[in-house]
This record gives structure tokens, sequence and C-alpha cells, in this order.
């Protein structure tokens, strides 16, 4: 993470606490021993939303992991919702560049 710049690694830490704390598709959130649960899928998320993906293809990426990685339901609504909030993370960090 040290070759992030400082706004990079400030998107990096965002993504990574909304994949454990909110998006957390195996109901691990409140166990310390599982916070690098999620960090398989966090360079995948935050390259996306360094590349411009839209909440679309966000969302289709977060269920495509619950669904086909885990083996759960899909939950469509739930994803959108996180992909909003990962595009809203994405946005806040950008205007406080500049």
């Amino acid at each position: 993470m040290s070759r992030l710049s400082p706004s990079d690694l400030v998107l990096y830490r965002a993504v990574d606490e909304v994949l454990h704390y909110l998006w957390d598709p195996i109901g691990v959130a409140c166990v310390p021993q599982a916070r690098d649960e999620y960090h398989g899928c966090l360079p995948r998320v935050f390259g996306m939303l360094k590349g411009g993906s839209n909440e679309d293809e966000i969302a289709e990426h977060l269920g495509s992991i619950a669904t086909e990685r885990m083996g759960l339901s899909a939950r469509p609504d739930h994803e959108r919702a996180i992909a909003r909030n990962l595009l809203d993370w994405k946005a806040a960090v950008s205007n406080q560049q500049g």
C-alpha cells in the first residue's frame, strides 16, 4: 500500500471498511479474528473504482463473489447499495483533493 497516493490510501481503507462492515456477505463483521476475511476482494474492487466502473458493474462483481465463490444467495439490492456507498466514498475522497 505504500505505493498508493495519500488520497488512494484513504479510498483503499474505505473500501476495506465497507466490504468488511457493510457488505459482509458471510456475517463476520463482529468477529475480530475475521477482520481480513474480504481482503482477497479488496484489490479488485478498489481497481474497479479507480478504473471508473459504474454502480451496476460493481454490484454485479460483488454479487458474483457472494454467489459463485461463497455459494450464497444473490442479494442484488444489498449489492447495489454497497456499490453506491463505494462510489460515494470515491466522490468524497475526490472532493477532498480539490
